[in-house]
């Protein structure tokens, strides 16, 4: 194993002085070419040109000397690091670092970042990178090759939002751009990169907020989920009103409980009437596309919307052919459309589905369509009653057949 392992981050300014007396002594440096050419690197260190960090870490740790591992930007923040002191690897590291590329994106276009969520962006993790970018308001992506500024703008279409392109950090070809989504799958961009996406709703981190990331508004004196709609008149939603067995909390509950909607997914939900559902899902940061065939549905969901500070992205249609012109769900609610619709959402492949039938009859029929194809069905009688606690009399009572759908091949 290497007698020392030291990772020195590089920004573009002139190297620290730890960091130019650990190159002095190398004997083994592995780093990007544009790290190579740096003048600091010793002329008879053997050189490792970084293209797989893992194949990397197993030559460092065969190396007998001193090694160096240089990196752009804060190697400990989704960098080199987490890599070399991986289990496999069992690599003790000094760590000098650097600004980070996110920093110093967010410093060129003299942002606050404070309330940013981050996320790196591969070919395999586009989607759910391009996820967070729809339900939150700004976001910094780290991207790579083949998942950049072109990449993120294409599957963001439909969807508005301002890109700070900041390429080539800290070099003598840096440049930042500012445009429209729209626009940025015209361009050829240059790697390294880093895209600050603003958009998606305002602005709800206040002046002295704890803690980093985005801050769900909470309007003052409603707390909790599954919340009735009183709660969503009193923050604003003026024509919030639950309409049919589809919409009272306690079902709500269950099927947000089933979705478990997080960062990083899209949830689709169909028939969204009151827009309670759609919201909630959107306050646990996930994506939310909801469908209503109703202007009024639609105009009571973006009014939710609103009143929680939430981006939801409002779809008017029928379904089952609106869903043909929608991006890949991750969950799906179903609250109207029957048959039709589980079929035609079983065909997108999501993880989950939840969606309720009023009898047993419509149950079976839901049942039925979305059971195999790789899916298994559960099915649950939910009962709830509400009493008076004046005269702890009843005063309403609502039963619904729910029905879950998960693809078994993602089981546990």
């Amino acid at each position: 194993m290497a007698d020392r392992v030291t990772v020195i981050g590089w920004d573009g300014s002139p190297l620290p002085g730890a960091a130019t007396a650990a190159l002095s002594a190398a004997t083994l440096v592995a780093g990007a070419a544009h790290h190579l050419a740096l003048p600091e690197v010793p002329p008879n260190a053997e050189r490792i040109r970084l293209g797989s960090i893992d194949l990397a870490a197993r030559r460092i740790a065969g190396h007998r000397g001193s090694a160096v591992v240089l990196a752009d930007g804060d190697p400990g923040f989704f960098g080199v690091v987490r890599t070399l002191r991986a289990r496999e690897h069992g690599l003790e590291v000094e760590v000098v670092p650097a600004v980070s590329s996110v920093a110093t994106a967010f410093a060129r276009a003299g942002m606050p970042w404070d309330d940013a969520q981050i996320v790196v962006a591969h070919p395999r993790t586009l989607r759910r990178a391009v996820n967070v970018c729809r339900a939150h308001h700004k976001v910094a992506v780290l991207t790579s090759p083949g998942a950049g500024p072109a990449e993120l703008a294409l599957l963001l279409d439909g969807i508005h939002r301002t890109f700070v392109i900041c390429e080539e950090l800290g070099t003598a070809r840096e440049r930042v751009t500012v445009l429209t989504s729209d626009k940025a799958a015209d361009h050829a961009w240059r790697d390294p990169n880093v895209v600050i996406v603003i958009g998606g709703g305002p602005e709800t981190t206040p002046a002295g907020a704890w803690i980093a990331g985005r801050q769900p508004a909470y309007p003052q004196g409603i707390r909790g989920w599954a919340l009735p709609a009183e709660a969503y008149r009193a923050a604003g939603a003026e024509r919030m009103q639950e309409s049919g067995e589809g919409e009272f909390p306690g079902l709500r509950a269950a099927q947000l409980a089933r979705l478990g909607p997080r960062t990083g997914d899209l949830l689709w939900d169909i028939g969204s009437g009151s827009g309670a559902l759609a919201v909630e899902a959107a306050r646990f940061g996930a994506a939310v596309i909801a469908v209503d065939a109703d202007p009024a549905a639609c105009a009571r969901t973006e009014a939710a919307a609103r009143a929680f500070g939430v981006p939801v992205q409002v779809v008017r249609g029928r379904a089952p052919h609106i869903l043909e012109q929608l991006p890949e769900p991750d969950v799906v609610r179903i609250g109207g459309g029957g048959v039709p619709v589980a079929r035609a959402v079983i065909d997108r492949r999501p993880e989950r589905i939840v969606t309720h039938a009023s009898n047993r009859d419509e149950a079976e029929a839901l049942g039925a369509a979305l059971t195999g194809n790789g899916y298994t069905v559960e099915c649950s009688l939910l009962q709830s009653v509400d009493l008076d606690t004046e005269v702890w009399t009843e005063r309403e009572r609502s039963v619904v057949f729910l029905l879950s759908a998960g693809r078994s091949d993602l089981a546990p």
